[in-house]
């Protein structure tokens, strides 16, 4: 782009941008089919999930619609303003994401290894793996699938919630309720 076509495409934007704060949506669709594609493609850079990418993309755009009388031209251009909104966002999601999987992550240890040491510990001491196979067949079909992709396949929980196209909390109440049935078969006494 020349300096010239980039003078011009700031004079339009901004223009926009003056007609969307006014809640006119003709500015804002044009606004939209001039930038959209930029927007969407620095901030599939920034997060590499196509999903998160549209739905952060589409949240940039409901932020110009609400903002759109806050954008300053002597602070820089509408292009600008608009790239640092998308950038901000991408990052907040990238960091909002990160930190739901840690707290998962630290929930997830607290809250069930614990009953499977106790059921793999019991197994160790009896050195006989015949038995945890005989117990897994009174779990349920559903049960013993997550089971053993978690502990046998070494998955995660979110991997397993993706394997079996199943929500994350439900995959967690099926590995609970499996390692519950599993120590009661195998006569484990635990606290909780």
């Amino acid at each position: 782009m020349t300096g010239v076509d980039r003078d011009t495409e700031n004079v339009t934007l901004t223009a926009l941008l003056a007609r969307i704060a006014r809640g006119e949506r003709d500015a804002f669709s044009d606004f939209y089919e001039r930038t959209s594609a930029r927007v969407y493609g620095m901030v599939l850079r920034v997060l590499r999930d196509p999903g998160y990418s549209e739905e952060t993309t589409q949240e940039v755009y409901l932020q110009v619609w609400n903002n759109a009388a806050k954008f300053d031209p002597k602070q820089g251009s509408p292009l600008s303003w608009l790239i640092t909104l998308a950038h901000r966002r991408a990052v907040d999601r990238v960091r909002s994401e990160q930190s739901g999987s840690e707290r998962e992550a630290a929930y997830g240890a607290s809250s069930w290894y614990g009953p499977f040491d106790a059921v793999s510990e019991e197994v160790t001491r009896r050195g006989d793996t015949s038995d945890v196979v005989d117990c897994l067949g009174t779990l349920t079909e559903v049960q013993q699938r997550t089971v053993v992709l978690a502990y046998y396949g070494g998955l995660t929980y979110r991997e397993v919630s993706e394997r079996l196209s199943v929500a994350l909390p439900t995959v967690k109440s099926r590995i609970r309720d499996g390692l519950i049935r599993l120590k009661q078969c195998l006569g484990v006494q635990f606290d909780g």
